[in-house]
């Protein structure tokens, strides 16, 4: 009776190289995701901002070219905003120094970097951020808690994957979309920019910017990103999961906000105090001393303007208010804020980039941590 060999057979197939896992994770799990209705519309609803911030940049690059920012170096502006170049006009004010922040008095090339990086934050800040808090709450969820209540880690962890390639998949999963949201709207207005400006020669003195915005989008998606899958990773159900990341974000909005408003409201009970000063006897001298109501008004570049009043959102989006937010640290989305604008060189004050960066580091640390745990623990048992 003849005897066969019934052994294990050399694989003589083509053998992936490590890491590949992840990127069949990642892949499937986007084309998973873009599947979603909703998800297609919000992704192009964030991309609608883009076409305003477009507009200023061709606002500014027009004024460049006929010679305007040039005159008004010489002549710097008193107001809070310049006539003739709209939404722009309170972002090239206080650039040029007019208004209560100092600006650079060099050449066109160094107002342009100023302004170009102060557009390129506040549009990373203002719209992008808030947008892709809602985008992150869709898609997320349910890429971890969605294998949990289908039991689809028996499927994935019956292949030779590392608890670090299957959060690496999931959490590439999030960086495109992330990317998508903010990285890629970013550099187009970047490359915009340069189209609409006198000479392609822009490019080269503002080559920095591009980098700028990847590393800024960089330090927005990772602690957002492991935070949501550190959610997802804790609950079967995605609707929980959901839940606790939009809790999260306006619990502490809403806690910034509060500790904001009660500075603002002691400061300005402070300012009131000083104002009724005792004033002299006016029979001293025989003069009358005016009463503060009768004093003349600060000079005009000392008051807010009215632009300022309406689009308060990018005056500090843009880094024009320069008070130190000593409770950024308390919020997720404030805490993004300051640390992008270290990254465009706008904020260089140790005291305001350091809380922030300590809070994003315990939240990325933290978020590890739960994530290593819990995808572990399906193996376990």
């Amino acid at each position: 009776m003849p005897l066969h060999d019934v052994g294990y057979r050399p694989w003589s197939g083509r053998l992936r190289p490590a890491g590949g896992a992840a990127a069949v994770i990642a892949t499937t799990g986007i084309l998973l995701a873009w599947k979603s209705r909703w998800l297609r519309r919000t992704v192009l609803f964030a991309w609608s901002p883009a076409l305003v911030f477009a507009i200023s940049f061709f606002a500014f690059e027009q004024a460049v070219e006929e010679g305007r920012v040039a005159r008004l170096q010489i002549a710097p502006p008193s107001g809070s905003a310049i006539d003739g170049v709209g939404m722009l006009g309170a972002v090239l004010a206080d650039t040029l120094g007019g208004g209560r922040h100092g600006g650079p008095t060099g050449s066109v090339e160094e107002i342009r970097r100023l302004v170009w990086s102060r557009l390129l934050l506040a549009f990373m800040r203002a719209p992008q951020a808030v947008l892709l808090a809602v985008v992150i709450g869709l898609v997320a969820p349910p890429l971890i808690s969605g294998d949990l209540r289908a039991k689809a880690w028996l499927v994935y962890f019956t292949r030779p994957l590392s608890r670090s390639e299957y959060i690496l998949g999931k959490a590439a999963i999030l960086g495109v979309i992330v990317a998508l949201v903010t990285m890629v709207p970013a550099l187009v207005l970047w490359i915009l920019g340069v189209l609409v400006s006198p000479s392609v020669w822009v490019a080269v003195t503002t080559w920095d910017l591009p980098l700028r915005i990847m590393l800024a989008s960089v330090a927005l998606a990772v602690p957002t990103v492991l935070m949501a899958l550190a959610f997802s990773s804790l609950t079967a159900e995605s609707r929980i999961a959901a839940f606790a990341w939009f809790a999260t974000w306006v619990a502490c909005w809403i806690t910034h906000s509060a500790l904001v408003s009660a500075d603002m409201l002691a400061a300005s009970g402070r300012s009131e105090l000083r104002s009724f000063e005792p004033l002299p006897d006016p029979f001293s001298d025989g003069q009358v001393v005016p009463t503060p109501q009768d004093r003349p008004p600060p000079p005009r570049f000392e008051r807010r303007g009215e632009f300022s009043q309406r689009f308060r959102w990018l005056t500090r989006a843009a880094g024009l208010d320069t008070s130190i937010d000593r409770w950024s640290w308390l919020s997720l989305y404030h805490s993004l804020g300051v640390v992008q604008a270290w990254v465009f060189g706008i904020e260089r004050r140790a005291v305001a980039v350091v809380p922030p960066v300590i809070t994003l580091a315990v939240v990325t640390l933290l978020s590890l941590a739960v994530l290593y745990l819990r995808v572990d623990r399906p193996t376990r048992a």
